[in-house]
Protein backbone atom coordinates (compact mmCIF):
# COMPACT_ATOMS: atom_id res chain seq x y z
CA UNK A 1 0.00 0.00 0.00
CA UNK A 2 2.75 2.47 0.94
CA UNK A 3 4.33 1.92 -2.48
CA UNK A 4 1.19 3.22 -4.19
CA UNK A 5 0.14 6.14 -1.98
CA UNK A 6 0.84 9.88 -2.21
CA UNK A 7 0.11 12.32 0.60
CA UNK A 8 -1.33 15.64 -0.59
CA UNK A 9 -1.42 18.65 1.71
CA UNK A 10 -2.45 22.24 0.94
CA UNK A 11 -0.61 24.79 3.06
CA UNK A 12 -1.12 28.44 3.87
CA UNK A 13 1.07 30.01 6.56
CA UNK A 14 1.62 26.77 8.46
CA UNK A 15 5.12 27.50 9.74
CA UNK A 16 4.02 26.78 13.32
CA UNK A 17 2.59 23.35 12.46
CA UNK A 18 4.45 21.96 9.49
CA UNK A 19 7.50 20.54 11.29
CA UNK A 20 5.38 18.32 13.54
CA UNK A 21 3.34 17.22 10.53
CA UNK A 22 6.46 16.28 8.58
CA UNK A 23 7.99 14.38 11.50
CA UNK A 24 4.90 12.18 11.68
CA UNK A 25 5.06 11.21 7.99
CA UNK A 26 7.24 8.25 6.93
CA UNK A 27 10.06 9.41 4.70
CA UNK A 28 9.42 6.83 1.98
CA UNK A 29 5.93 8.11 1.21
CA UNK A 30 5.69 10.69 -1.60
CA UNK A 31 4.43 14.09 -0.45
CA UNK A 32 2.94 16.84 -2.60
CA UNK A 33 2.67 20.24 -0.90
CA UNK A 34 0.56 22.86 -2.67
CA UNK A 35 1.52 26.07 -0.93
CA UNK A 36 -0.16 29.48 -0.80
CA UNK A 37 1.91 30.84 2.06
CA UNK A 38 3.36 34.25 2.79
CA UNK A 39 5.53 32.87 5.60
CA UNK A 40 8.40 30.34 5.73
CA UNK A 41 6.29 27.21 5.20
CA UNK A 42 7.88 26.34 1.85
CA UNK A 43 11.42 26.78 3.15
CA UNK A 44 10.72 24.66 6.21
CA UNK A 45 9.35 21.83 4.07
CA UNK A 46 12.33 22.05 1.71
CA UNK A 47 14.79 21.95 4.61
CA UNK A 48 13.09 19.23 6.65
CA UNK A 49 12.08 16.82 3.90
CA UNK A 50 14.51 16.78 1.03
CA UNK A 51 13.42 13.48 -0.53
CA UNK A 52 10.11 12.25 -1.92
CA UNK A 53 8.70 15.76 -1.67
CA UNK A 54 7.30 18.06 -4.35
CA UNK A 55 6.45 21.65 -3.44
CA UNK A 56 4.11 23.53 -5.77
CA UNK A 57 3.65 27.25 -5.19
CA UNK A 58 0.13 28.22 -6.17
CA UNK A 59 -2.01 30.93 -4.61
CA UNK A 60 -5.46 29.37 -4.68
CA UNK A 61 -8.27 28.11 -2.50
CA UNK A 62 -8.10 24.77 -0.71
CA UNK A 63 -10.25 22.93 -3.28
CA UNK A 64 -8.01 23.97 -6.15
CA UNK A 65 -4.92 23.07 -4.10
CA UNK A 66 -6.23 19.57 -3.46
CA UNK A 67 -7.06 19.17 -7.15
CA UNK A 68 -3.59 20.29 -8.22
CA UNK A 69 -2.09 17.73 -5.87
CA UNK A 70 -4.36 15.01 -7.21
CA UNK A 71 -3.44 15.78 -10.81
CA UNK A 72 0.26 15.79 -9.96
CA UNK A 73 0.39 12.53 -7.98
CA UNK A 74 1.48 9.40 -9.85
CA UNK A 75 0.09 6.77 -7.47
CA UNK A 76 -3.23 4.92 -7.46
CA UNK A 77 -4.17 6.15 -3.96
CA UNK A 78 -4.23 9.72 -2.69
CA UNK A 79 -4.19 10.64 0.99
CA UNK A 80 -5.61 14.13 1.48
CA UNK A 81 -4.72 15.75 4.77
CA UNK A 82 -3.95 19.10 6.43
CA UNK A 83 -0.75 20.56 7.81
CA UNK A 84 -2.19 21.07 11.29
CA UNK A 85 -2.48 17.36 12.09
CA UNK A 86 -0.05 14.59 12.95
CA UNK A 87 -0.21 10.90 12.12
CA UNK A 88 0.18 8.36 14.91
CA UNK A 89 2.91 5.76 14.35
CA UNK A 90 0.27 3.07 13.81
CA UNK A 91 -1.41 4.90 10.91
CA UNK A 92 0.78 3.61 8.11
CA UNK A 93 1.16 0.14 9.62
CA UNK A 94 -2.49 -0.67 8.99
CA UNK A 95 -3.94 -2.30 5.92
CA UNK A 96 -5.52 1.01 5.04
CA UNK A 97 -7.55 0.37 1.90
CA UNK A 98 -9.63 -2.76 1.33
CA UNK A 99 -10.04 -3.87 -2.26
CA UNK A 100 -12.82 -2.16 -4.20
CA UNK A 101 -13.16 0.94 -2.05
CA UNK A 102 -13.28 4.38 -3.64
CA UNK A 103 -12.91 6.40 -0.44
CA UNK A 104 -11.63 5.42 3.00
CA UNK A 105 -11.64 8.03 5.73
CA UNK A 106 -11.10 8.31 9.45
CA UNK A 107 -11.62 10.80 12.27
CA UNK A 108 -9.60 13.75 13.43
CA UNK A 109 -9.11 13.52 17.19
CA UNK A 110 -7.19 15.52 19.77
CA UNK A 111 -4.64 14.68 22.44
CA UNK A 112 -4.97 17.97 24.32
CA UNK A 113 -7.88 20.43 23.94
CA UNK A 114 -11.49 19.77 22.93
CA UNK A 115 -10.99 16.02 23.20
CA UNK A 116 -14.68 15.29 23.80
CA UNK A 117 -15.80 17.50 20.91
CA UNK A 118 -13.57 15.69 18.43
CA UNK A 119 -14.81 12.32 19.68
CA UNK A 120 -18.43 13.41 19.27
CA UNK A 121 -17.73 14.54 15.71
CA UNK A 122 -16.13 11.17 14.99
CA UNK A 123 -19.23 9.38 16.26
CA UNK A 124 -21.30 11.64 14.04
CA UNK A 125 -19.18 10.59 11.04
CA UNK A 126 -19.69 6.96 11.98
CA UNK A 127 -23.46 7.41 12.23
CA UNK A 128 -23.65 9.27 8.94
CA UNK A 129 -21.71 6.48 7.22
CA UNK A 130 -24.16 3.90 8.58
CA UNK A 131 -26.93 5.81 6.80
CA UNK A 132 -24.95 5.63 3.58
CA UNK A 133 -23.78 9.26 3.61
CA UNK A 134 -19.98 9.60 3.76
CA UNK A 135 -18.91 12.42 6.07
CA UNK A 136 -15.33 12.53 4.87
CA UNK A 137 -12.89 15.16 6.05
CA UNK A 138 -9.99 16.51 4.03
CA UNK A 139 -7.69 16.12 7.00
CA UNK A 140 -7.91 12.32 6.76
CA UNK A 141 -9.32 11.02 3.47
CA UNK A 142 -7.84 8.37 1.18
CA UNK A 143 -9.22 8.36 -2.36
CA UNK A 144 -8.73 6.03 -5.30
CA UNK A 145 -7.38 8.32 -8.02
CA UNK A 146 -9.39 6.55 -10.70
CA UNK A 147 -12.57 7.26 -8.77
CA UNK A 148 -11.62 10.91 -8.29
CA UNK A 149 -11.03 11.34 -12.01
CA UNK A 150 -14.28 9.57 -12.89
CA UNK A 151 -16.17 11.84 -10.49
CA UNK A 152 -14.70 14.95 -12.12
CA UNK A 153 -12.34 15.87 -9.28
CA UNK A 154 -12.88 18.47 -6.60
CA UNK A 155 -15.32 21.33 -7.15
CA UNK A 156 -12.60 23.98 -7.28
CA UNK A 157 -15.05 26.81 -6.61
CA UNK A 158 -15.97 25.48 -3.17
CA UNK A 159 -14.25 27.38 -0.35
CA UNK A 160 -14.91 24.55 2.15
CA UNK A 161 -16.71 21.18 2.44
CA UNK A 162 -14.95 20.15 -0.77
CA UNK A 163 -13.92 16.90 0.89
CA UNK A 164 -17.38 15.55 1.75
CA UNK A 165 -18.82 16.81 -1.53
CA UNK A 166 -16.28 14.80 -3.54
CA UNK A 167 -16.94 11.68 -1.45
CA UNK A 168 -20.69 11.96 -2.16
CA UNK A 169 -20.11 12.07 -5.90
CA UNK A 170 -17.75 9.11 -5.77
CA UNK A 171 -20.31 7.13 -3.73
CA UNK A 172 -23.03 7.98 -6.25
CA UNK A 173 -20.87 6.41 -8.95
CA UNK A 174 -21.15 3.11 -7.07
CA UNK A 175 -17.76 3.05 -5.34
CA UNK A 176 -17.89 1.80 -1.73
CA UNK A 177 -16.95 4.36 0.92
CA UNK A 178 -15.65 3.24 4.30
CA UNK A 179 -15.20 4.95 7.64
CA UNK A 180 -12.53 3.51 9.93
CA UNK A 181 -12.83 4.84 13.48
CA UNK A 182 -9.30 3.64 14.28
CA UNK A 183 -7.65 5.29 11.26
CA UNK A 184 -7.25 8.59 13.08
CA UNK A 185 -5.09 11.68 12.88
CA UNK A 186 -4.59 14.17 15.71
CA UNK A 187 -5.27 17.91 15.55
CA UNK A 188 -2.55 20.30 16.67
CA UNK A 189 -4.35 23.57 15.98
CA UNK A 190 -7.80 24.38 17.37
CA UNK A 191 -8.24 27.94 16.11
CA UNK A 192 -11.66 27.33 14.58
CA UNK A 193 -12.98 25.71 17.72
CA UNK A 194 -11.61 28.57 19.77
CA UNK A 195 -13.91 30.88 17.79
CA UNK A 196 -16.84 28.83 19.04
CA UNK A 197 -18.11 25.27 18.86
CA UNK A 198 -21.43 26.38 17.38
CA UNK A 199 -19.76 28.13 14.43
CA UNK A 200 -17.51 25.13 13.77
CA UNK A 201 -20.41 22.69 13.96
CA UNK A 202 -22.49 24.88 11.66
CA UNK A 203 -19.87 24.51 8.97
CA UNK A 204 -19.34 20.82 9.60
CA UNK A 205 -22.99 19.81 9.73
CA UNK A 206 -25.47 22.42 8.50
CA UNK A 207 -23.65 23.29 5.30
CA UNK A 208 -23.14 19.63 4.46
CA UNK A 209 -26.80 18.75 5.05
CA UNK A 210 -27.98 21.54 2.76
CA UNK A 211 -25.44 20.66 0.08
CA UNK A 212 -26.15 16.94 0.21
CA UNK A 213 -29.90 17.50 -0.15
CA UNK A 214 -29.39 19.95 -3.00
CA UNK A 215 -30.99 22.78 -1.01
CA UNK A 216 -27.99 25.12 -1.01
CA UNK A 217 -28.35 28.12 -3.37
CA UNK A 218 -25.16 28.88 -5.29
CA UNK A 219 -24.90 32.29 -3.62
CA UNK A 220 -24.43 30.41 -0.31
CA UNK A 221 -22.65 27.34 -1.66
CA UNK A 222 -19.68 29.32 -2.95
CA UNK A 223 -19.24 31.48 0.14
CA UNK A 224 -17.41 30.20 3.18
CA UNK A 225 -19.83 31.54 5.84
CA UNK A 226 -16.86 32.99 7.68
CA UNK A 227 -14.98 29.69 7.78
CA UNK A 228 -11.65 31.22 6.80
CA UNK A 229 -12.08 34.47 8.72
CA UNK A 230 -9.12 35.37 10.95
Amino acid sequence: MLDDLTVIVPTKNESQNIKSFLRSLPSQIPLVVVDSSDDDTRNIVADCRRENTLIIQEYCNISRARQIGAETAQTSWLLFTDADVVFPESYFRREIVPGGAGVVYGPKLSRDAYVRYYKLMARGQQLSQRFGIPAATGSNMIVLKRALVEAGGFDIELPCNEDSELAWRIARLGYPTLFDLHLCVYAMDHRRLEKGKVIKTQHSVLRCILMYLGLMPDRWRYRDWGYWAP
